[in-house]
């Protein structure tokens, strides 16, 4: 199977490193014009991409402002992928320990974004009577978090529900909205930090506790991404693809 996305114009957030990186090359090769927003407007210099969108998404009117550029630079976005979010430097730390500004920034990365994106995409879209959003959650939006970062598995929790909600809300007009939920990927500093983290004990616990016996890539990610992108899958929604190599 050979996803053609040719000419749909696709917003990625969070697209500076890491899984969204990843994204936006999956659909420029696919053939999609690609539109990249993160709030590391440095990091989106080097994207071969067809605009590049500097935002701060955890607001409405950065967001609502990074959906709006998008729309004039190529007329309308056929697709949203949510893939800002991350654990903003945290690493995990006793309930006692947590302060409100550490709680409050993780959901505005990863929660708030999505659903200011989605609210600014959603009517273009509507209008259109087609459209894609995938959000890109996590395994910790499952179940407990390896980070032991208590905001960041409440917040994929909540990201969960959110793409669920969503699907519900816009399926009739023609809009699908799934998630894909990785597993342990090493893609950026911060993901690589919490690995040496753990330790080579913890390390060989999550090696071991996967079927297929090593961590993903966000390659791994993007295809599964892609693919919900695609008109191979308009009649999936409301799906959240566990990307994770298995769990034992």
């Amino acid at each position: 199977m050979r996803v053609d996305l040719d000419g749909q114009v696709f917003a990625v957030t969070g697209a500076a490193q890491g899984i969204g990186r990843a994204i936006c090359d999956g659909l420029r090769d696919a053939g999609a014009i690609v539109a990249a927003i993160d709030i590391d407007e440095a990091g989106l210099n080097d994207l071969d991409v067809a605009s590049r969108h500097a935002a701060d998404l955890g607001d409405r009117a950065g967001a609502a402002g990074a959906i709006a550029a998008v729309q004039d630079a190529h007329g309308r976005i056929d697709g949203l992928v949510c893939a800002a979010g991350g654990v903003r430097g945290q690493v995990g730390r006793p309930i006692d320990d947590i302060r409100p500004d550490d709680w409050h920034a993780v959901f505005a990365a990863n929660v708030d974004a999505a659903m200011w994106c989605a609210q600014a995409a959603a009517p273009d879209m509507k209008a259109r009577g087609a459209g894609r959003i995938v959000t890109i959650s996590s395994g910790a939006g499952l179940r407990p978090s390896l980070t032991g970062i208590q905001a960041y598995a409440a917040a994929k929790h909540a990201l969960v529900g959110l793409t669920k909600q969503l699907a519900l809300e816009l399926g009739p007009a023609g809009i699908t909205v799934n998630s894909v939920a990785p597993g342990f990927v090493i893609s950026n500093p911060a993901t690589a930090r919490q690995w040496e983290a753990f330790g080579p004990d913890r390390q060989k616990q999550v090696i071991e506790g996967t079927h297929m016996r090593r961590l993903g890539t966000p390659e791994d990610i993007a295809h599964a991404t892609v693919f919900l992108c695609s008109d191979q899958a308009g009649w999936i929604t409301g799906q959240i693809l566990s990307v994770d190599g298995g769990r034992a």
